[in-house]
């Protein structure tokens, strides 16, 4: 955990004139300076920054901060790696925190090789921008599609040539190894009795090129297009140190402005989509790179705006991408965010529809988007003919993981009734069909029965049996006295908080928006947030009981205690799943299977879940 006192020394080393001056341009007014707010669009300056006070202020959208949550806020940053950056302008050293010399030298090795290697695939992007400007049949192919040479400047569109080693002539030195180690270059080993002879030769030959940039700008890698006819028709980069497909989004860095100004991010799933949709007018649109939407999309996303629309194709494949992408947003839908989905005709793609049809009419697509709540419902009722027993029973399967992987709030609140409604039963009988607590989440099985995560990990979000009340209260009290911890359990964890019953449910999810926004907050000011009636009515009594019930320990070792706890909570979660599955007498083939499958999570989890007494 970063020391607040270190914070305050950062932030008087630095000038937020000169932090924001970087990505705002900034004129004198007085004794302020101001510009147009990079948070929502303007034509007349409204953002204003006092070098007196080292604060921004927006008197248009009424954002305001000082330089961290400016940064974290306009990049998408985190809170740590904000104060680390600034700590590396202003030549301080952020205290160290408990890793081993060895741990430190990995991770600055780490960080070196990552510069390195976005160094490299910045001039790879350099040499394919010149290269497009002298092909005139890839200028063609861009404008057969309806691209202007404006929009492919602004996403740094460009062309691999066809041969085998274009990038000798922008590489000095073609035997790099970054070129290797960054994707651009493949090297293949020669034959048998010929161990010292490697063929080098481009990755990407014949390809429009889509520079893949991270939030802050960075070019982390490519995806190439073929101009033509040819398999596959569109290539990514690998897996690098600097990249995975699984976290990253094409068109995030183009699209923050863009989110901001709409009021949502527009998820597709193609490079020309991102593009085409950014010249019609949605410069808030990104895409996943050829994998399917993941929660660290999500997540990664509401850092920029509290609303997704994602974008698919009325096929079959259209809809299972929609399934999934439904799963991964449902532990983040809270009940003031919100999540809805759009589904163009089967013959059309973004990039077709608004070429043909216009922006208008992709305007009205996005406005009449199925919100997260009915997409639920008719993802639960695939396959299921609710005009039987038998279909309403396998429609309750399908949807009880979905419903209770929903934080707790309003909107899961409504949607039992829903799902009762189209179960043909009553609230209470669905409650009561369900247990006590109205649903299982440790289920950690998609709307077919998938399991779509490794066992053992989504179960963190049953509710814990009665005995395991106090170790969710010993977890809320250790975060709130190490907020920082938030950031590192990772998000099952986080989920796992988040969905509890309340009040412990609601006040983690307000410890994970306020770390976001705000950083790491001392102990009383956490206790004093936690108190908010919004919370729910036992938000002042909960509170309370943390700052009194539970006394601070000079010598509690808080982030080895929290995992511990944790991991308590999670085999309880197990334990009480094993002995449901066998209350109703002889378990079925598919509950022996689940048995065993937790049993094995039981047996890891017993060896390292002794937490020490309190």
């Amino acid at each position: 955990m970063i020391p607040p006192s270190f914070v305050q020394e950062l932030l008087s080393r630095i000038d937020i004139v000169d932090i924001v001056g970087r990505h705002v341009a900034l004129k004198k007014s007085g004794i302020n300076h101001s510009g147009l707010c990079p948070f929502h669009g303007e034509k007349s300056p409204s953002f204003f920054v006092s070098p007196s006070r080292q604060t921004y202020h927006c008197f248009g959208c009424g954002v305001h901060g000082n330089a961290v949550g400016f940064l974290m806020e306009h990049l998408g940053l985190g809170f740590v790696e904000t104060i680390q950056d600034l700590a590396q302008q202003a030549g301080l050293k952020v205290p160290e925190d408990e890793r081993s010399p060895a741990e430190r030298e990995k991770a600055s090795a780490q960080k070196q090789l990552k510069a390195t290697l976005s160094e490299t695939l910045s001039r790879c992007a350099e040499h394919y921008r010149k290269q497009l400007k002298a092909s005139p049949r890839a200028i063609s192919y861009l404008q057969r599609r309806g691209l202007s040479g404006e929009i492919a400047r602004r996403f740094g569109l460009g062309y691999a040539p066809e041969g085998w080693r274009s990038l000798a002539s922008a590489i000095a030195h073609y035997d790099d190894p970054t070129l290797e180690a960054s994707g651009m270059v493949i090297v293949k080993e020669g034959e048998e009795g010929q161990e010292d002879e490697r063929r080098r030769y481009d990755r990407f030959r014949d390809r429009i090129m889509f520079p893949i940039r991270s939030a802050t700008g960075e070019v982390i890698a490519f995806g190439g297009r073929v101009l033509d006819q040819g398999e596959p028709k569109y290539l990514n980069s690998p897996e690098t140190p600097v990249f995975s497909k699984g976290k990253e989004l094409y068109g995030l860095f183009e699209a923050r402005q863009g989110m901001r100004q709409r009021g949502y991010a527009l998820v597709v799933e193609g490079y020309m989509d991102v593009v085409a949709l950014a010249q019609a007018g949605f410069e808030n649109a990104v895409a996943t790179l050829g994998t399917a939407c993941t929660a660290e999309h999500v997540q990664k996303l509401f850092r920029f705006t509290e609303s997704i629309v994602f974008s698919f194709d009325g096929d079959a494949a259209g809809r299972k991408a929609a399934a999934r992408a439904l799963e991964a947003s449902l532990a983040f839908a809270t009940d003031v965010r919100t999540v809805r989905f759009l589904f163009l005709p089967p013959e059309h793609d973004p990039d077709s529809y608004v070429r043909e049809l216009g922006a208008p009419a992709f305007e009205a697509c996005v406005a009449a988007a199925l919100p997260l709540s009915r997409q639920l419902l008719d993802v639960a009722a695939q396959g299921c003919d609710l005009q039987h027993a038998e279909g309403r029973a396998r429609m309750l399967a399908q949807a009880r993981p979905l419903w209770t992987a929903l934080p707790a709030g309003a909107v899961k609140h409504q949607l039992l009734d829903e799902i009762a409604a189209q179960a043909r039963m009553t609230r209470t009988d669905l409650q009561g069909l369900w247990g006590a607590t109205g649903g299982d989440s440790s289920t950690a099985r998609g709307a077919h029965g998938r399991r779509d995560v490794p066992a053992g990990a989504r179960q963190w979000s049953r509710r814990p049996s009665q005995g395991a009340a106090s170790l969710l209260d010993r977890a809320l009290w250790l975060l709130v006295n190490r907020t920082g911890m938030w950031d590192d359990i990772g998000p099952d964890a986080q989920t796992f908080l988040c969905e509890q019953p309340p009040p412990h449910g609601p006040a983690a999810a307000r410890i994970e928006r306020l770390v976001h926004d705000d950083g790491p907050l001392d102990r009383q000011r956490m206790l004093e947030l936690l108190r908010d009636p919004e919370l729910g009515p036992q938000a002042q009594a909960f509170a309370d009981r943390l700052d009194h019930l539970l006394a601070p320990e000079p010598d509690t070792d808080f982030g080895r205690e929290f995992a511990l706890v944790l991991n308590r909570l999670r085999l309880a979660a197990v334990e009480e799943e094993l002995k449901s599955l066998f209350e109703a007498g002889t378990p079925s083939p598919d509950a022996l299977q689940r048995s065993q499958q937790l049993r094995q999570v039981q047996i890891q989890l017993k060896s390292t879940a002794a937490a020490p007494g309190f």
